[in-house]
């Protein structure tokens, strides 16, 4: 009775699933240490630094019994095509407010409601930050099976899904797991990354992910035999997910929270450029694309401009060579040597003459190499 009635509340505080698991050690333990040690983790330093805590949900919350396990359909208005200048940002961070913030506020509601109902017991609710394999417990709650790109699959809603969990140290009545993958023989999410970011079946190489270097990368210069790959994604990517079947029926979420902002779908590459930090903070503090801070972000828009091939842009990346971050004036340079012509080769070796990081020296040469 008592799973009956969290799981009512849960859906009355707006998750479309919910599911119980026993707080078990998960299978995918040891393929995340086989991960690990494959290098697939790139800069992520964070996953295997803590790696042991993954191995049991007791290091998340000491004397844990039930995972509680949901989530949320953030699916709503369908991608727009970009047109000159423009880039595409993924799907989950159109609206206007982070949600992990989001997701918290509503397990901050239902760990109240179980408060409410055993005064005295312990709960911990996780989304993404905790050492929770979240996608192994949703599978053994039944919400769905785990994809050949990674994500996790609800027949129903499809994988335009935020996960959260709600651990307890009470002993809840546990779901059936999830026990058949419904992928069979389709590879369309496979053959669909530009990066070719899967070696195998059910196994992401982070370092290669399009998400990953336009979000995760944040500090550092995207490698450069990667950066075509990159096509006109500004924030993220949805491609593995856009080709998957299961994806064609989905719902749209009456979450209202992730209504798409006006201006992300699709984005503004142009504008994204010129930037000011204060304008940054104004604009995005809050939201998903505050993660890979201003830097990090007018360079993926550098790089999308260069991919798009369209000289008009030059003046943009012109300016952007004099950016006070080095990160910004590395790949305006590569985006200029990319485009070519006249003004960009001229303008490239006047910056480095005077360009005085050396990352970014050597982005010009190759720039100028490549003209």
């Amino acid at each position: 009775m008592l799973a009956a009635g969290l799981k009512a509340c849960a859906r009355r505080v707006g998750f479309d699933l919910v599911g119980v698991a026993p707080a078990v050690a998960p299978e995918g333990f040891h393929e995340l240490l086989d991960w690990i040690d494959r290098g697939y983790a790139g800069s992520m330093e964070y996953i295997p630094r803590r790696t042991e805590a993954y191995a049991h949900p007791e290091h998340v919350l000491d004397g844990v019994r039930s995972v509680v396990m949901l989530a949320i359909n953030y699916r709503t208005d369908d991608p727009r095509p970009p047109a000159a200048g423009e880039g595409r940002v993924s799907r989950y961070a159109w609206g206007g407010r982070d949600y992990h913030d989001l997701l918290r506020e509503k397990l901050g509601a239902l760990a109240d409601w179980l408060h409410a109902e055993v005064p005295g017991c312990r709960t911990r609710g996780v989304v993404d930050t905790a050492p929770l394999l979240e996608r192994d417990f949703a599978r053994l709650a039944g919400l769905g099976w785990i994809g050949k790109n990674t994500v996790l699959i609800d027949r129903r809603m499809g994988s335009w899904l935020f996960l959260a969990a709600l651990l307890t140290d009470l002993e809840l009545e546990p779901d059936a797991p999830h026990e058949t993958a419904h992928c069979g023989t389709c590879t369309r999410c496979l053959d669909a990354c530009p990066t070719d970011a899967f070696p195998e079946p059910y196994v992401l190489d982070a370092r290669k992910c399009i998400a990953y270097l336009n979000i995760e990368l944040r500090d550092r210069p995207v490698p450069v035999a990667l950066r075509e790959g990159m096509g006109d994604w500004l924030f993220g990517c949805d491609v593995c997910q856009d080709v998957c079947p299961w994806n064609r029926k989905s719902p749209r979420s009456a979450e209202l929270a992730f209504a798409p902002r006006a201006d992300l779908n699709p984005a503004d590459a142009r504008a994204f450029l010129r930037m000011s930090e204060a304008e940054f903070r104004w604009r995005f503090r809050g939201t998903p694309l505050d993660r890979p801070k201003r830097a990090g972000l007018l360079r993926n828009a550098a790089i999308a401009l260069g991919n798009a091939g369209d000289r008009s842009a030059v003046p943009v990346l012109v300016e952007a060579l004099a950016d006070p971050a080095p990160l910004v004036r590395g790949a305006a340079a590569w985006a200029l040597g990319k485009l070519g012509g006249e003004s960009a080769e001229s303008a490239l070796a006047a910056r480095r003459r005077i360009e005085p990081d050396e990352v970014v020296q050597s982005e010009i040469d190759d720039a100028l190499a490549a003209g």
